[in-house]
């Protein structure tokens, strides 16, 4: 699916346990929100919405949760589990968060800080947006 990627962020291993940092070209942006999900029971879920302008990209720093992702014609469901891997995500895809495990932390880092006109909440407003694109 276009519109979103995979970013391996550095690691430096230690035997007193391991750094990742993020930092100058690790994303294809600069930072300008970060915030967190946590304690997100395993039947519920979070996202259900799409953005314009912004870009996200979301790291499991702990535990495992599955992203669906939407671009109006096709649909890809991505695991997330490694505190080394982030997923980018592009303006224009669809995003839901579920199946969360215990103790399960979701970092995101985004590219723009929060603004309710960039949010896209119903899905069939996101078909028509897109299909318009």
């Amino acid at each position: 699916m276009n519109n979103i990627e995979f970013i391996d962020i550095p690691k430096i291993t230690d035997p007193r346990g391991n750094l990742a940092v993020i930092e100058g070209e690790t994303l294809p942006f600069d930072i300008k929100r970060v915030y967190y999900l946590f304690d997100v029971p395993s039947d519920s879920y979070r996202g259900g919405h799409a953005h314009k302008e912004l870009y996200q990209v979301l790291i499991a720093l702990s535990g495992s949760f599955d992203v669906t992702l939407k671009n109006g014609k096709e649909h890809e469901i991505v695991t997330l589990n490694k505190p080394t891997k982030g997923l980018l995500i592009k303006p224009g895809v669809w995003r839901e968060l579920e199946n969360f495990s215990s103790g399960s932390v979701c970092l995101v880092l985004a590219s723009e800080k929060y603004k309710e006109s960039d949010y896209i909440y119903d899905y069939n407003e996101f078909v028509t947006y897109v299909n318009q694109l």
